[in-house]
């Protein structure tokens, strides 16, 4: 290959890579508009995850969201979880949701405590990305920002109402909100055997 043609396509690779950054820009992720917490209550089961680094609940993921008197939405999540690499165990979470920008309802912060000392506790975004409600719900967090606004570090949940799964409808438009926060084929399905009652 001449120079000329290496050049040509160094620059190229650069554009296509820029590009693809620019448009996975975390800021710039669309949450669902008008956010209504108590519409969002109820029981939730996760269909399909995209996992952080470090320790994550692995099935049978299911969260039940609370909204108070105030507006508050609490959460209690169970699901399965490997400790030591060979001890799996049903663990119990439960999370309370702060909304900083009121303009924006769909972007919370999350505090979040396991209910055993072995279970972490801390803090994460919780973006609900879309939900209709009644079907399903996406939702996104972001624990570390690369320095060019991409996510080095972050996991996504896709939820239904029913545990067994959603309508082929629905199935498209959740590939689609996959593609828009640029996780679009790392996503794996959820074991939901009930064994997390």
């Amino acid at each position: 290959m001449d120079y000329s043609k290496f050049i040509l396509l160094t620059v190229l690779v650069a554009f296509i890579e820029e590009s693809l950054a620019i448009s996975c820009l975390v800021d710039q992720f669309s949450v669902k508009d008008g956010f209504d917490p108590k519409r969002y209550s109820g029981k939730w089961y996760a269909l399909l995850k995209k996992d952080p680094e470090g320790l994550f609940l692995q099935d049978n993921i299911s969260a039940e969201y609370f909204v108070d008197d105030k507006g508050t939405m609490t959460a209690s999540s169970k699901g399965r979880v490997k400790l030591f690499g060979f001890w799996v165990i049903c663990a119990d979470m439960s999370a309370q949701y702060i909304v900083p920008d009121p303009g924006t309802p769909a972007k919370m912060e999350m505090a979040y405590q396991g209910l055993a000392s072995y279970l972490s506790s801390g803090g994460d975004q919780y973006w609900v990305i879309d939900t209709d409600y009644d079907n399903y719900a996406i939702t996104y967090a972001c624990r570390r920002l690369k320095d060019d606004g991409t996510c080095d570090d972050g996991y996504a949940l896709i939820f239904s109402r029913n545990p067994r799964g959603l309508p082929s409808t629905i199935q498209r438009i959740v590939r689609q909100k996959q593609e828009d926060i640029c996780l679009s084929g790392q996503f794996e399905p959820v074991l939901q055997s009930g064994a997390c009652p």
